[in-house]
């Protein structure tokens, strides 16, 4: 990782000049970067849909059905709270507090995920090396899905369009049973995870600690406190797990697997011959700009090339600064991708993925 770095041999004054009209936005609309009132009372109601169903159904044990609705509330209340809340903040983009951007980080945790592992994968990885085979952790092979041009073919790979939404469903499952285990070690052997031992060691026991207070909650507690039918619980944390799963991962998947969007490789010295922010350009599609409901569950995450050039401004505000940097963009002859809809950006996702998976795709990397 330490030896790919982004340097075009024709510097653009494209981000010099985007940052400074943006700056002016804020400065001179005298608006705060980070959360507003309409931020506040998300983060509310997004609680309070992922905890009050949980209390419904320990209190007043309802029937199997409306349980089972409960919990799929609570499995859409979860994917808010990481799209919106846990992700804005673990940015450093909710509040200029970073004790208030730190506690609301820990929102992961609802999900039975590791706060600092996210961080690694995501603001690192992910957000610096945008669809670089090899180090961008969100399109790594993992013998099942191919969301790469550089990753070798399988047999399996022409059904993935088919298949894929399925193991998309089990990413938050994953996450709480194994994920955390497995990026603890291979980030440590990688040097992604630069912690002393101590560090890692304290990590790793918050990490076991946290996971087994989650399922306690989830399990010990219905069964052995309210006295609730095992079975039940686990059908409803399996169903709430899968709502969530299937959100997140979609969501996150029609932003950079579709159609149009650059997968570059960096050359023998170990250079990607663009500039950062052009490269985010290139491999990020905004979507669905015009559905006010969706963006405001969703977090923003359908202007994601706003929030790849700004990760430190509060999602709220991508709306306003849109049509800057899509002018911005044009004025210096960069394209700047969007999907109208977001039926569109899904057949465009599944699009890609039959394409990934044709057997006579091959561009692997030797």
């Amino acid at each position: 990782m330490e030896k790919i770095r982004f340097a075009s041999p024709h510097k653009s004054q494209f981000f010099p000049t985007l940052k400074k009209r943006v700056d002016a936005y804020f400065t001179e609309n005298d608006k705060t970067r980070y959360a507003n009132k309409t931020m506040v009372v998300k983060t509310v109601v997004l609680l309070s849909a992922y905890i009050l169903p949980f209390f419904a159904i320990l209190i007043f044990t309802p029937p199997f059905w409306v349980s089972m609705l409960l919990w799929l509330v609570m499995g859409a209340g979860i994917s808010g709270i990481g799209m919106s809340i846990m992700h804005d903040a673990n940015h450093g983009a909710f509040s200029n507090n970073p004790v208030v951007n730190k506690w609301l980080g820990y929102t992961i945790n609802l999900a039975g995920a590791g706060v600092t592992n996210w961080k690694l994968q995501h603001n690192i990885l992910h957000h610096t090396y945008t669809n670089v085979a090899n180090l961008d952790e969100d399109i790594k092979d993992r013998g099942v899905i191919k969301l790469s041009p550089h990753e070798k073919t399988g047999p399996l790979h022409r059904f993935q369009w088919l298949y894929a939404f399925f193991f998309y469903g089990i990413l938050t499952l994953y996450w709480v049973l194994l994920k955390d285990f497995i990026q603890y070690v291979h980030f440590i052997k990688s040097g992604v995870n630069r912690q002393t031992r101590a560090e890692n060691t304290e990590m790793l026991l918050g990490l076991i600690l946290m996971k087994v207070i989650y399922l306690s909650i989830f399990f010990a507690i219905p069964v052995f406190v309210f006295h609730l039918p095992f079975l039940e619980i686990l059908a409803g944390f399996l169903l709430m797990h899968f709502a969530a799963g299937l959100v997140l991962t979609v969501i996150f998947q029609l932003a950079h697997s579709v159609e149009g969007t650059e997968h570059p490789l960096p050359n023998d010295a170990g250079v990607i011959e663009k500039d950062w922010a052009i490269h985010q350009l290139e491999t990020t599609v905004n979507f669905s700009p015009r559905n006010k409901w969706l963006s405001w569950y969703i977090g923003g995450l359908n202007f994601q090339i706003e929030h790849h050039l700004f990760p430190k401004i509060c999602h709220v505000h991508y709306p306003r600064i849109a049509p800057i940097v899509k002018k911005t963009a044009a004025e210096f002859g960069l394209t700047y991708l969007e999907n109208k809809s977001f039926a569109s950006a899904l057949r465009s996702h599944i699009a890609s993925l039959k394409r990934f998976g044709a057997p006579s795709f091959n561009e692997a990397i030797v």
